[in-house]
């Protein structure tokens, strides 16, 4: 927004001349801002420096309120398309029953489908940090189920005792 009210429009601009570009998008020429104004006031429209660091500026003829319309509709366009995502996290243990595994990865394909990462953690308790391939494999296969609607970032890392891995979802969902 602080971009929109540094717009100099009609008698605010203070070059002597400014290259004019007219309604329909002709370019008129270089001329005085005197003359852009009269143009402009025939049209019944504004006179907008578009390109104040040209030399000379650009001026256009053109509707003020409907450019500042256009340029906050464009803002909020932009807005609209980042989406936020997140990092859910879901945890395992090496040595999970079936049941627990489907429940969470139910679970961790509704945050993929949600457009969530989601950080798969295997935890290691006592003696269980021993067989970190219990771990890995148990990684291995979250990432398969999970393969028609995400995809790993990269392999599985172990940080002290808990070893995970990223899923990020499919570009299709």
């Amino acid at each position: 927004m602080a971009k929109q009210d540094r717009v100099r429009v009609n008698s605010q601009i203070r070059s002597p001349l400014v290259r004019l570009v007219d309604a329909e998008g002709e370019q008129v020429g270089v001329v005085s801002v005197e003359q852009a104004l009269s143009n402009a006031a025939e049209a019944g429209l504004d006179l907008v420096e578009v390109a104040p660091n040209a030399e000379p500026p650009v001026c256009r003829v053109m509707d003020y309120g409907k450019y500042k319309y256009q340029l906050a509709k464009k803002a909020q366009e932009g807005k609209k398309r980042q989406s936020l995502t997140q990092v859910k996290e879901v945890k395992l243990r090496p040595k999970i029953e079936d049941h627990d595994f489907g429940f969470k990865m139910r679970n961790a394909r509704r945050f993929l489908e949600e457009r969530n990462r989601v950080k798969i953690t295997v935890q290691f308790r006592g003696r269980e940090i021993a067989y970190p391939d219990l771990g890995r494999a148990l990684l291995r296969r979250v990432v398969e189920d999970l393969a028609d609607v995400g995809q790993a970032d990269g392999d599985a890392r172990m940080e002290g005792r808990f070893m995970h891995v990223f899923i990020t979802p499919k570009a299709g969902n």
